[in-house]
C-alpha cells in the first residue's frame, strides 16, 4: 500500500436502546471498549492515525480510549474531534476534515462496530487504491430496512437507495451498504462541502458523497462480503450479548488451531489477551482478564478466573480458584498446584512445586520452591522459604490499622494449624511454631517456639522423624 491511510471513527452517538448512562461505544467487547476494537484494529491495518468524533459523553469517550502500539513499537496517533450538535454522519465526517491531510486516504469506521477484520479493511483499501471511492457491502438473505447498492453492468456502484425510497426491483437486491467506506481525502473533502440536509430526517448524509462522485464521473466500487458479523453494530444489550458469544468463538477457534484444548469453546471468556504454550488444556467456564500466559503443559480446571498471571510449565491450576493480578500481576511456578477454592492476589509470586489448596489466600507475598498451605490460611506480605509447611487455618497478621508489615519465613520452617504470626516478625529458618501459637518476636532457626498466653522458645529443638508408612 503505497498511501497513507487515515481513518476516522465515528463514535458521537448516544446509543437510546442500550438504556444505560455510559457512551454506547464504552461498552465492552471481550473486556475492551466497543470503540477500542475499532482503534486497534485500525493499528492492524498500518493507519498513520485515528480520529474519533466524539458526542455524547464525549469527556467519557475522550478518557476511556487509548492510543495502541504499532509494529515499529510506537503508538499510533490518536486525536478527537468533536460533534455538537449530532446532525447526521455526513455532518459527524465534516469535524474530521479540518485535522486531515489530502495526501492519504480517509477510511470511515463505525465505533459500534468492534468485529470488521482487518483483512477485510485491508481488500477495502486496495481496491480504493488511493483513487477511487471504495465501499464496504454485505450480502444478506434479509435486507429489509436496509439501503441498497445499485450496481450498473460493469459492476461499479451507481447509488446507494434507502429501502422506503426503493422501487420493488430495487428491493429486491441483496447487497447492502455497511457503513464502511474508504475514499482519497481531497475527494472527500470537496464531496462534504456539497452536503445539503434537503431531506425528512434533516441531516447531512454522508452516504450522498456516492451521488457526487457518480455526477463527476468517477468510478465508485464496492468489496462485498457475507459475514454479517464483520458489520453488525451494537444497539441493544440483546445484540451487545449476541456479538460477545460471536467475538469469544473466534477467540476461541483461534486458541485451538494454535492447538491449546477447550473441553468447551463455547464456555470460555476471554477478556484481554490470553497467550498459550503447548499442551494446553482449559475446563468449561473458564474467565481469563487482562494478559494471562500459560506455560506448556498447563492445566487449568473449571470455574477459573484469572486476570494478568504467568502461570508456569506443568502447572495445575484446580476449579473454583481466583487469580487477580491486577497492576502488581501474580506468577506461578512451574510444577505448582493451586486450588481448588483458592485465591492469588496482586504481588502473589509462587515458586515451582509450591502447592496452595483450597481457602488459601496469598497476597503480595513469595513462596520459595516447595513451599505449602494446603489448608484454609492467609500469607499477605510474606517471604515464605523453600520447603515451608503452612498449617490450616494459620495467618499472617500483616496490618496493625495504619500501616503493613512483613513476615518472613526462612526455609524447612514447619508452622502448626491455627498459628498467628503478628509482624513484622521472622521465624528462623527449620525451625517449628506450634499449633495454636501467637508469635510476636522472631525466632531463631532451628527452635520450636509456643505461644499460648506467652510466647516460650525452646531453641535447639529438633522436630521428630516422620513414621515411615
Amino acid at each position: 500500500m503505497s498511501f497513507p491511510v487515515d481513518v476516522v471513527v465515528m463514535a458521537a452517538g448516544k446509543g437510546t436502546r442500550m438504556k444505560s448512562s455510559r457512551p454506547k461505544v464504552l461498552h465492552r467487547l471481550g473486556g475492551r471498549a466497543l470503540a477500542q476494537h475499532v482503534i486497534d484494529t485500525a493499528a492492524r491495518v498500518s493507519a498513520r492515525s485515528v480520529v474519533v468524533i466524539t458526542g455524547h459523553g464525549a469527556d467519557q469517550v475522550e478518557a476511556g480510549l487509548i492510543a495502541p502500539a504499532l509494529d515499529s513499537g510506537a503508538a499510533l496517533k490518536l486525536q478527537f474531534v468533536r460533534q455538537e450538535p449530532q446532525l447526521g454522519t455526513g455532518h459527524a465526517v465534516q469535524q474530521a476534515v479540518p485535522v486531515l491531510a489530502d495526501d492519504g486516504v480517509t477510511l470511515v469506521l463505525s465505533g459500534d462496530v468492534p468485529l470488521t477484520k482487518p483483512e477485510t479493511l485491508q481488500a477495502l483499501l486496495d481496491l480504493c487504491g488511493g483513487q477511487r471511492l471504495a465501499l464496504l457491502t454485505l450480502e444478506m438473505p434479509d435486507p429489509t430496512g436496509y439501503g441498497r447498492i445499485v450496481r450498473a453492468a460493469d459492476g461499479s456502484v451507481t447509488a446507494i437507495v434507502e429501502h422506503k425510497d426503493a422501487s420493488e426491483a430495487q428491493r429486491a437486491i441483496t447487497e447492502i451498504y455497511s457503513g464502511i467506506m474508504a475514499v482519497p481525502t481531497k475527494l472527500l473533502r470537496g464531496w462534504l462541502a456539497r452536503l445539503d440536509n434537503r431531506n425528512a430526517q434533516a441531516e447531512y448524509y454522508l452516504t450522498d458523497v456516492v451521488k457526487f462522485a457518480v455526477a463527476d464521473g468517477l468510478t465508485v466500487q464496492a468489496h462485498r462480503i457475507t459475514d454479517a458479523l464483520q458489520v453488525a453494530g451494537v444497539n441493544s444489550p440483546v445484540q451487545l450479548a449476541e456479538l460477545e458469544r460471536a467475538h469469544q468463538r473466534r477467540v476461541a477457534d483461534v486458541l485451538m488451531v494454535q492447538g491449546v484444548r477447550l473441553a468447551d469453546p463455547a464456555r470460555l471468556d476471554v477478556r484481554g489477551e490470553l497467550v498459550c504454550s503447548q499442551d494446553v488444556e482449559i475446563d468449561v467456564n473458564c474467565v481469563f482478564e487482562g494478559r494471562v500466559e500459560l506455560g506448556a503443559g498447563v492445566r487449568i480446571g473449571a470455574n477459573c478466573v484469572i486476570a494478568n498471571a504467568v502461570i508456569g510449565d506443568g502447572a495445575v491450576i484446580h476449579p473454583f480458584t481466583h487469580i487477580e493480578g491486577e497492576k502488581a500481576g501474580v506468577s506461578v511456578g512451574s510444577g505448582a498446584l493451586i486450588g481448588p477454592f483458592a485465591r492469588l492476589r496482586p504481588g502473589a509470586k509462587l515458586g515451582r512445586e509450591v502447592h496452595i489448596g483450597n481457602f488459601v489466600e496469598v497476597k503480595n507475598s513469595t513462596l520459595a520452591d516447595g513451599a505449602k498451605a494446603n489448608h484454609l490460611a492467609y500469607l499477605g506480605d510474606a517471604v515464605v522459604g523453600e520447603r515451608v509447611n503452612y498449617g490450616a487455618g494459620s495467618i499472617t497478621a500483616n496490618y496493625d490499622g495504619a500501616n503493613k508489615h512483613r513476615t518472613v519465613i526462612e526455609a524447612d520452617v514447619h508452622v502448626g494449624s491455627n498459628c498467628v504470626l503478628v509482624a513484622p516478625v521472622t521465624i528462623g529458618a527449620g525451625g517449628t511454631v506450634g499449633g495454636g501459637s501467637t508469635i510476636t518476636k522472631d525466632t531463631l532457626p532451628g527452635a520450636l517456639s509456643v505461644a499460648r498466653g506467652r510466647q516460650v522458645v525452646i531453641p535447639n529443638w529438633s522436630r521428630p522423624a516422620k513414621k515411615k508408612g
